[in-house]
């Protein structure tokens, strides 16, 4: 199960911090100390899912993470030098044997969640003007490989990232990487998996990117990259935001990826091309997005997930959702959502959403006998309904305190997937240290 936005703001919030990343200029650098950050998010998570049908066991789980992150600046000249350092701790608060599995914790050979477990991570970067070049543990957050933070700490990858943006407008996005750690593991040495395959192992990961704003409207993306052993996939996006007055917008998302199967091709033939396109109202306080998804392909859109089992976020189609990502061959599914910003009626930090998305035509038969992806059934269909409330103080000692509830239930006709309803309670508070 997997804890997902919607593709329009995925992309959107993807963009943002690419931007903020690469905006930087060595001309700019204050000094190794001069320029540091010092960040600590304490993270509390409740974690309960009720599944109804095919006993999978429910999951019931409390636990408390914390994150450090020293992030330093970069010593002055030609070429600037810097360190990036982390430490990431998870610590249960209530679980017990056939509760377990929400995957925020490690889990022993007794099926019990450990007590705790943390990890040290750290990359060296390097700046040449516009653009900066790491190796180390870092959070590659891209349409093709997007580590999440959706349990009690990070995930990370441990390789190169080149982030450049040298030409105006112009952000290029380039990694290569051969080992991981998940959300819920100590060790760096975990690897690379395919989500949908039944967790088939590939190799490493390499991708090149980039997104270009063709004006403060409208924006376009593309990537490529190579799961070695697995798929090449190849994704592209355009984005146009379309004022309509002082309070009112039209926007327009589409995300487009192709995904063939390459090299010892270890889940088998893959040839699939899924698509979404996503329209967005909004007038003062509302937006009403209105989305469709397609699969088309014998084997499901699949994607990268880690050792942990814990799906990332390397998904920017439309109805990829808290539970499910209506990503089934041949399926279609349509997504209505409504998303409302209190602070127009004074209560700023206050925001609410709710949504549901239907999917059906799901196609099981042409899959290949032995295939990974051998599971899907004929003519499934299934629904997802999520709803979802966030508040954040703006002001005094508890500033920036957030609090939010989750909920997501999911009905489910076939094989590949179990009817379900989740509960997650996240209370999170970021302090800035330096």
């Amino acid at each position: 199960m997997k804890l997902k936005h919607s593709g329009l703001a995925l992309a959107v919030a993807s963009a943002s911090v690419f931007s903020m990343a690469a905006h930087a200029s060595q001309a700019d650098a204050k000094g190794f100390l001069e320029g540091d950050t010092l960040d600590l998010i304490a993270r509390n998570l409740y974690w309960n899912m009720d599944r109804h049908d095919r006993g999978y066991g429910d999951n019931r789980e409390w636990g408390q993470g914390f994150q450090l992150d020293y992030v330093s600046g970069f010593t002055e000249g030609t070429v600037g030098f810097g360190v990036d350092l982390s430490a990431y701790t998870g610590i249960k608060l209530d679980s017990g044997r056939g509760r377990s599995g929400s995957q925020m914790l490690p889990v022993d050979s007794d099926g019990r969640a450990e007590d705790s477990f943390g990890s040290l991570g750290g990359a060296v970067k390097l700046q040449v003007s516009s653009s900066v070049l790491k190796y180390g543990d870092l959070r590659p957050y891209n349409p093709v490989i997007a580590l999440a933070d959706a349990r009690l700490v990070p995930a990370t990858a441990t390789g190169f990232q080149l982030d450049s943006a040298e030409i105006e407008g112009l952000k290029i996005d380039a990694g290569h990487f051969t080992s991981a750690k998940d959300m819920n593991m100590s060790g760096h040495d975990g690897g690379f998996r395919a989500g949908y395959a039944a967790g088939v192992e590939g190799g490493d990961v390499d991708y090149l990117g980039g997104a270009y704003s063709i004006s403060d409207n409208f924006s376009v993306t593309a990537y490529a990259s190579r799961y070695e052993d697995l798929w090449n996939q190849y994704y592209g996006n355009a984005n146009y935001v379309l004022a309509l007055s002082d309070d009112q917008s039209l926007s327009f998302d589409f995300n487009l990826y192709r995904t063939l199967d390459e090299g010892k091709s270890l889940a088998g033939t893959i040839n699939n091309t899924s698509w979404s396109f996503a329209t967005g109202y909004s007038i003062g306080a509302h937006t009403v997005t209105l989305a469709f998804q397609k699969i088309d392909g014998d084997q499901p859109f699949d994607y990268l997930v880690l050792g942990g089992g814990v799906f990332q976020d390397s998904i920017y189609l439309a109805n990829s959702m808290q539970l499910v990502d209506f990503n089934g061959p041949r399926e279609e599914s349509w997504r209505l959502g409504y998303n409302l910003n209190m602070a127009t009626y004074g209560v700023p930090g206050l925001t609410f959403y709710a949504g549901y998305t239907r999917g059906d035509n799901v196609d099981g038969t042409k899959i290949e006998a032995g295939s990974p992806y051998d599971y899907y059934a004929d003519k499934e269909k299934h629904w997802e309904r999520d709803l979802s409330v966030k508040y954040v103080v703006q002001e005094g000692p508890a500033k920036d305190l957030s609090f939010r509830i989750r909920q997501a239930t999911h009905r489910m006709s076939g094989d590949s997937d179990s009817s379900s309803d989740q509960v997650r309670l996240i209370i999170e508070y970021p302090l800035s240290i330096l």
